[in-house]
């Protein structure tokens, strides 16, 4: 299995190479969950304008994107957004940092624009739950971020943790399958399990998870909407303080559950494609057997009594 990166790979590589070698650009690409780049140099070789569309951009803009944004990329975002695109920036490869790794770091820096954009809603969550800590209320707002087709995140701050749930459709019944088995069956419910032999003590403090096939959890259960049909899932993740608390553990919190869609489906698809690859071989090896047991039909020469062979027709 490949290992899913939260920058995207084709901005970062297409911006390196064009600081080593500028050139005139023009393409439009697609990331996880149908977010739409459009990288270009309108105007001249040194200067790239990047524009992205993602279809959740009004609810996120709602939950503080806007600020993250401008909080990241400053000077780069542009006044006139390209059309058909929510936000756009314009990067000089001229003004890049001289040294290496700080022109590295900005570069990886734009490539997370949609790690950034999504993480939004989850960065307003954290600093909400410090808040209702604090002051010692129970909740704080049901956040909603319709990123998919028919499918849904949904973040909610308490006093004392930070509750995050994804609905996912299983489009195949043996996605639904697999999907039980990996996240109620066996594998996030083993992971954490006290006595594990050779787990490393990230996994023990990895966020409690929890799986509901058809029936919402009770944090959604009275949203407007919400489909109850066999293909649908609901995965909860619950973030304690420890999870997000410091900077760096923040950072990677929210970079982590955004890939956990992706990485679900797509070791579905890997473990689906490993189990047909092995009934392939089971079915060559088991051919193989039968035809080591086949009898050989026993062929005998008939002779005419002038010495002729008989061949029958």
């Amino acid at each position: 299995m490949i290992l899913l990166e939260s920058h995207n790979f084709v901005i970062y590589n297409t911006l390196a190479e064009k600081v080593a070698k500028p050139s005139s650009l023009d393409v439009v690409f697609v990331d996880f969950d149908g977010v739409r780049f459009h990288m270009s140099t309108p105007e001249k070789k040194t200067v790239i304008q990047l524009s992205m569309n993602i279809r959740c951009w009004d609810e996120l803009a709602q939950y503080g994107a806007l600020d993250v944004l401008t909080r990241e990329y400053g000077s780069l975002i542009t006044a006139a957004t390209e059309p058909e695109y929510n936000v756009t920036l314009q990067v000089d490869l001229e003004q890049l940092p001289a040294e290496a790794d700080g022109r590295e770091a900005m570069l990886k820096s734009i490539s997370l624009m949609k790690r950034n954009v999504l993480g939004a809603p989850f960065e307003l969550a954290f600093g909400e739950q410090k808040k209702l800590e604090d002051s010692g209320s129970s909740r704080g707002q049901l956040m909603q971020i319709h990123y998919r087709d028919e499918e849904a995140i949904y973040i909610q701050a308490a006093s004392d943790r930070v509750t995050v749930i994804f609905s996912t459709v299983f489009r195949e019944e043996t996605d639904r399958v697999f999907g039980k088995l990996f996240l109620q069956a066996s594998e996030f419910v083993d992971a954490r399990r006290p006595g594990i032999q050779n787990a490393p003590p990230s996994i023990q403090n990895a966020p409690q998870v929890l799986y509901s096939n058809r029936d919402p959890p009770l944090e959604i259960r009275d949203l407007p909407g919400l489909r109850h049909s066999e293909d649908i899932g609901y995965v909860t993740f619950v973030l304690f303080p420890r999870h997000f608390a410091k900077s760096d553990a923040s950072f990677n919190t929210i970079s982590h559950i955004q890939l956990f869609r992706d990485y679900l489906h797509y070791h579905i698809k890997c473990c689906k494609a490993y189990m047909h690859s092995r009934m392939r071989h089971r079915v060559s090896e088991f051919q193989k057997v039968l035809n080591r047991a086949k009898m050989e039909a026993a062929t005998t020469e008939r002779k005419t009594v002038t010495g002729r062979t008989m061949i029958s027709r």
